[in-house]
């Protein structure tokens, strides 16, 4: 696979389009998502259109991919952000007009069960963004450190040569009941982070970053919709587990199969993130886990990385499907080396 096309950089003034791919939190939890809503309008200074089904409580797949093709054709719309995850986007999969998507790079953005969208849509070509969605990331971001969305406007807006990654050094596991009035844009107990861990591996590595949600990548994996065997020489594999937990071993068992497939073999590096709902003992396991596992796969030196600041726990980092990382095992640096927009519009 070639580099990716990047989508144009978004500016202060442009449209981005809301969708629910999935499950129709916002009808849920209204004020949540009215909370995401503002910090696009006012934080971010862009123009908030909500697609017809956003806020649908169960739309039809037909109604959801529906929203998709019409956000993608729209001119005026310079990028896509879930409103939140769910379990059932994989059923819009089959649906997509790859030739509309294809013809049109936009950011895509969004995590969790969004994953089988962003690949989909990375396997067109095009560069898509591990991230926040409106009501879980977004919505919390005046509660989280000011750094959250500096980290979205360096991204998303201003492309750079390379970009520098850090640790917020502090985030929080969740949030409080949303259907409690005055929660709807609160994050949760705000815990300090020791940061990253640089688990083995040595000197410098880059390569195109592939992944999100563990689960959820299992869903598709085997499918057309997923890589094929020529794809993995040299790629980052990022990984992250979502609110559900699953315990080391059950990474262990997947990983296995990453070992199986070959992929272990012909990574770059392996980028875990920071698992939500795991106490201290259990993250030291999975650090265990994500060692032992490698050395089964016959690969002891290869450079892992794990309580990344991306996925289910907060402020997380974007992770760009298809922009190079550099993993810098002697500095225990994580730096994209390239801008994930195109500096200026397509002609």
């Amino acid at each position: 696979m070639s580099a990716p096309l990047r989508p144009p950089r978004l500016r202060p003034g442009d449209t981005i389009a809301v969708v629910s791919p999935s499950w129709g939190g916002p009808a849920a939890f209204p004020r949540t998502f009215e909370a995401g809503l503002a910090v696009l309008r006012h934080d971010l200074g862009l123009v908030v259109r909500e697609m017809p089904h956003a806020r649908a409580a169960a739309a039809t797949p037909a109604e959801r991919v529906a929203d998709l093709h019409a956000a993608w054709a729209d001119p005026d719309v310079r990028a896509i952000v879930a409103s939140i995850g769910g379990d059932d986007s994989i059923r819009l999969l089959p649906l997509l007009d790859r030739e509309r998507i294809a013809a049109h790079p936009k950011i895509l953005m969004g995590y969790s069960d969004t994953t089988t969208l962003l690949v989909a849509v990375h396997l067109l070509g095009q560069v898509t963004f591990h991230g926040p969605s409106v009501m879980a990331g977004l919505a919390q971001a005046r509660a989280l450190p000011p750094t959250f969305l500096e980290h979205v406007r360096a991204v998303l807006f201003a492309p750079a040569p390379s970009l520098g990654l850090a640790p917020y050094g502090t985030y929080c596991d969740g949030y409080p009941a949303w259907e409690v009035a005055g929660n709807e844009a609160a994050a949760g107990p705000m815990r300090p982070d020791a940061g990253w861990r640089f688990l083995q591996g040595r000197g410098r590595v880059a390569g195109r970053l592939f992944g999100g949600c563990i689960e959820v990548l299992d869903w598709i994996r085997g499918s057309r919709f997923w890589p094929g065997d020529d794809f993995w020489d040299g790629r980052v594999l990022f990984l992250e587990t979502s609110e559900e937990a699953p315990p080391p071993s059950a990474v262990r068992r997947t990983l296995r199969w990453y070992a199986l497939a070959g992929i272990l073999g012909r990574i770059a590096a392996l980028v875990v993130g920071r698992a939500r709902g795991y106490d201290d003992a259990q993250k030291r396991e999975l650090d265990d886990v994500l060692v032992e596992s490698a050395a089964e796969a016959g690969r002891p030196e290869l450079p892992i990385v794990s309580n990344v600041d991306v996925g289910h726990t907060d402020p997380q980092l974007i992770f760009p499907l298809g922009v190079e990382l550099a993993v810098d095992c002697e500095r225990r640096s994580l730096t994209l080396t390239e801008p994930a927009v195109a500096p200026f519009d397509a002609a």
